[in-house]
């Protein structure tokens, strides 16, 4: 081919390559044109909503304290400012006008004056709005007063503030409140009725209270209830209370749905009103130990969507949790658990140093499957109801060896002894569980990664700990793939000999602070969302207490 038949061709191809070009621009240029229209028009609706929001539909004099307010109510806020006569010079003075956002208030009354021994009727003084306030993580009752003589002016007030407030969908009217009289210092009827209560009677909130008997009386009742005439539930108690609680709920919404294989969403949220000694869950998504900001949260509609794990055995489901926790965790607990004559945190301190008097790794097989991290937004929303075994065993990794602990959860853990979470590196909903192995090592490395849990840093910048974010684990003892050494729990403390070897052993698991003993293998699958707790997600526990004995 000859050269300028060779440049003609190429500037064809020039041409078709810029044709091409100015077609995709004209393209790209109407998305962004067809984009930008949309935005505008969505924009254009959100001002109409939030003018219409906004609309003031009252407007009266009040006094606020000791002077006269000029206050204006909208559907979202309450807004007050001082009315001040003129300076001399003819200036008004300005001030900052107070705001209330309505979201935040959870009860209206008309105040009256009454004589003692009154109970009804009275001279009208106004209108009082009870109201949530925060103090750092804790939420606090606090009423703004509202002062006006006229009983019209005030029923008018009152009657729209009602109305408003009862626009808020998410504020239970009924609920279904369970009580543990033996959780902890067994404070939690006391609790309820002091710090509880008189919040859910405020708020116009209806109960229907069952005060648990017995282990597993929660559940039983929870088979058979009518849930359907309820908004919610509510648990006083500890962390066992909460995971009976939190494996009622599901299990119940198995049963209505008759879906056996698979977990149901529950139809209603759980609050969960902290009454025990370490509150793991509760401070998970309050971030504080606090009855009073429990029951606000209740009141006010906060919903927060949770993670959760099925815990299977040989295709049986042994329970619904949060956490899990195999080797030490799991030992520790046993032991605790033969000591309940003592306190709590006396049990949990003696169970703590026998168990590390004692350390030995557990020898097994431990396969997990990798949280997808690629799309991670399509990975929260996967399908609850998907086998991690259809994933393919080319997706699973598995190691074998010899392991101090082994911690599965689905959410942080905050807690007062851990302000950061036994799992920081996961939240309350992002679709995967964080995997912790501590592998062998000494006694005094092992105590010095326990430390760091009390700390802001380095908990896991050891060699022998690893982290995963996974969707489903396996694990397998080795005594069931073989293996006749003795347990040598009581004859010594050897780093390098497993502490359960033998054929027929039960193996003990923590799985939300119960003991749960399982003598096989055991699948952990973890489910997004899975259920609805009253509360919001909070990055830090407030620490309280620290653990005294290491």
């Amino acid at each position: 081919m000859s050269e300028p038949e060779e440049e003609l061709k190429g500037e064809q191809r020039d041409s078709s390559k810029k044709k091409k070009k100015k077609k995709k621009k004209k393209k790209e240029k109407r998305l962004e044109e067809k984009e930008e229209e949309e935005e505008e028009k969505s924009e254009q609706v959100e001002q109409v909503e939030e003018e219409q929001s906004e609309t003031v539909l009252l407007r009266g004099i009040f006094k606020v304290g000791k002077k006269s307010h000029d206050v204006l109510l909208t559907r979202t806020r309450l807004t007050w400012t001082p009315i001040l006569p003129e300076t001399p010079t003819g200036e008004a003075s300005v001030l900052q006008p107070g705001v209330m956002h309505l979201q935040d208030v959870f009860a209206v009354r008309v105040k009256r004056r009454r004589a003692a021994g009154q109970q009804s009727g009275g001279a009208v003084l106004g209108v009082a709005l009870f109201y949530c306030s925060r103090r750092g993580r804790k939420l606090e009752e606090d009423t703004l007063h509202l002062h006006n003589a006229s009983a019209e002016h005030t029923h008018t007030w009152f009657n729209t503030l009602k109305e408003i407030l009862s626009g808020f969908s998410s504020r239970p009217r009924y609920l279904k409140v369970f009580i543990n009289p033996s959780s902890h210092k067994k404070e939690a009827v006391h609790i309820y009725r002091e710090h509880v209560a008189p919040l859910f009677k405020m708020a116009d909130i209806r109960t229907d209270i069952t005060v648990t008997e017995r282990k597993g009386h929660a559940l039983s009742v929870m088979k058979e209830c009518k849930l359907d005439e309820f908004d919610g539930v509510v648990c006083v108690g500890g962390d066992g209370s909460v995971a009976e609680m939190c494996h009622a709920l599901v299990l119940r919404a198995q049963l209505d749905a008759d879906t056996p294989e698979n977990p149901v969403k529950p139809v209603l949220p759980l609050g969960i009103i902290p009454a025990g000694s370490t509150d793991v869950v509760s401070c998970s998504v309050h971030g504080v130990r606090d009855p009073v900001t429990a029951a606000l949260h209740i009141v006010l509609g906060h919903l927060q969507q949770v993670d959760m794990c099925s815990f299977w055995s040989l295709g049986q489901l042994v329970r619904f949790g949060f956490s899990a926790m195999f080797g030490f965790g799991g030992r520790s607990l046993a032991r605790a658990e033969k000591k309940r004559w003592m306190s709590s945190s006396r049990r949990r301190e003696y169970a703590l140093v026998k168990t590390l008097a004692k350390l030995s790794p557990e020898d097994c097989q431990l396969s997990f499957l990798p949280a997808k991290k690629s799309n991670s937004s399509l990975f929260r929303h996967r399908d609850q109801d998907q086998d991690p075994e259809s994933e393919g065993e080319e997706s699973w990794r598995t190691n074998q060896g010899l392991y101090l602990s082994i911690s599965i959860m689905s959410i942080p853990c905050l807690s007062p002894h851990a302000p950061q979470g036994l799992a920081p590196n996961t939240s309350l909903a992002n679709g995967s569980a964080s995997l912790i192995t501590v592998g062998n090592a000494s006694r005094s490395e092992f105590i010095k990664h326990l430390k760091r849990y009390s700390s802001s840093s380095g908990l896991f910048s050891f060699s022998f700990v690893e982290t995963h974010a996974v969707s489903a684990v396996r694990i397998r003892p080795c005594s069931l793939i073989g293996g006749s050494e003795e347990d040598s729990e009581e004859e010594g403390d050897s780093k390098t000999t497993p502490i359960i070897q033998s054929d027929g052993a039960t193996f003990p698991w923590n799985i939300d602070g119960e003991l749960v003993e399982i003598s096989n293998e055991v699948l952990i699958r973890v489910h997004s969302r899975l259920i609805t707790l009253y509360g919001e997600e909070v990055d830090e526990a407030e620490l309280t207490s620290s653990c005294s004995c290491i």
